[in-house]
C-alpha cells in the first residue's frame, strides 16, 4: 500500500509542473486486508453445500465443490479435502456443538460450507439501439428484446473445527443477462462462479483488484 501511495504522489509531483488541462488515467491494483488468513490452517474442508434450487439438469452442489477445490489447490498453501457434513438445514451453520462434533479436539482444521440457490428466467424489455455516427437520421424505434438471466445466490460460511463458530460468513447474489436464447446454465455458472472467487479470494487471500484513477493536470499559474 505505502508503494502505491508513493507512486501516486511522484505522478502528482511531475503532472504538477505540466502547463495543459488533460487528465491521465491510470490502472492500480489495490490490495485487501485480509479478512480470513488460510495460512494459520493445516487443512480447508470443503464440504457438500445446502441446495435449495438449481438449473434444471445441472448439478450445482457438485459444481460449487469441485470448482472451489481446484481453486483453493491452486491458491491456498494448505492442504485441502472434500468430507460429506451431511448437513440438512440451514440451522446447522450456526451450531457450534454441530462443527465440533465432526472433528472433536481438531485443530488447525477449516470447514468451507454453506447453502446455493441457482435460478434462470427469460426477461423481455423494450431495447432501443445507439445510433452510430454516419447512420440514418431518423430515429429507430425501441424493439421488443429477451434476454436470458441466470442468478447464483451463494451463502457462504468458514467454520473453524476447533471452536464451531464462523470465522467469515457472506451473502453472494451474482446475476449475469446473456442474449443467447440457448445460453446453457453449465456455461453461465462458471461466469457466476468467477465473481464470488474474486471478492472471496480478496478477503481470504488478500488478491489485489485492478482499479481505473484519474489525475487531473492543472494548468500552472
Amino acid at each position: 500500500m505505502k508503494k502505491n501511495k508513493l507512486f501516486l504522489v511522484l505522478v502528482l509531483l511531475v503532472l504538477s509542473a505540466c502547463v495543459t488541462n488533460d487528465y491521465w488515467k491510470l490502472k492500480i491494483e489495490i490490495p485487501r486486508k485480509i479478512e480470513v488468513d488460510l495460512e494459520q490452517y493445516d487443512n480447508i474442508v470443503i464440504t457438500p453445500f445446502l441446495v435449495t434450487e438449481e438449473a434444471e439438469g445441472f448439478d450445482l452442489n457438485k459444481e460449487i465443490v469441485k470448482y472451489f477445490v481446484a481453486e483453493l489447490t491452486r491458491k491456498a498453501k494448505t492442504t485441502i479435502s472434500t468430507m460429506d457434513t451431511g448437513v440438512a438445514e440451514n440451522d446447522l451453520f450456526e451450531s457450534s456443538d454441530y462443527w465440533k462434533s465432526l472433528e472433536p479436539d481438531s485443530e488447525g482444521k477449516l470447514f468451507i460450507t454453506g447453502s446455493a440457490q441457482y435460478s434462470t428466467e427469460i426477461r423481455k424489455a423494450l431495447i432501443k439501439k445507439e445510433k452510430k455516427r454516419y447512420e440514418d437520421p431518423f430515429p429507430n424505434p425501441a424493439k421488443l428484446e429477451q434476454r436470458k438471466f441466470y442468478t447464483l445466490n451463494l451463502d457462504l460460511y468458514l467454520i473453524d473445527a476447533k471452536t464451531g463458530t464462523p470465522v467469515y460468513q457472506r451473502e453472494f447474489k451474482e446475476t449475469k443477462a446473456y442474449t443467447n436464447p440457448n445460453q446453457t446454465g453449465y456455461y453461465a455458472f462458471f461466469d457466476l462462479i468467477l465473481q464470488v472467487k474474486d471478492k472471496l479470494f480478496r478477503s481470504v487471500l488478500g488478491e489485489k483488484r485492478l482499479e481505473e484513477r484519474y489525475l487531473i493536470i492543472r494548468e500552472k499559474e
